[in-house]
């Protein structure tokens, strides 16, 4: 009985292992699309800065992407920027790639 004992705890800790590195990729990829959005939107290192962390707020409003999706598309039409939820979704691919790249460089 200690085998299924010693096999259920290593299968909570790699689901908990997971979903810590789900959640961290999710994070950055927040943060580099605020970033990608706030260069579009020609922005100083400080405001840059500030932006991006606004965009990883706003994941926590609702489960999913489309609360980030949604503030981007916003910000980018209220600052005149041409884009649609089409752009965003490939930049959001893109930088999600990004994120899991830095995220395993680090490791």
């Amino acid at each position: 009985m200690t085998t299924f004992d010693d096999r259920e705890k290593a299968f909570e800790a790699k689901f908990a292992r997971d979903e810590e590195m789900l959640f961290r990729v999710h994070a950055r990829r927040n943060r580099l699309l605020g970033q990608w959005a706030a260069e579009r939107m020609g922005l100083d290192p400080a405001e840059t800065e500030a932006y991006a962390k606004s965009v990883v707020q706003a994941d926590f409003e609702e489960a999913g992407d489309e609360d980030v999706i949604r503030k981007l598309l916003g910000d980018l039409v209220s600052a005149g920027v041409e884009t649609d939820e089409a752009e965003i979704r490939t930049a959001m691919e893109a930088k999600s790639v990004d994120a899991r790249r830095q995220l395993m460089g680090e490791a």
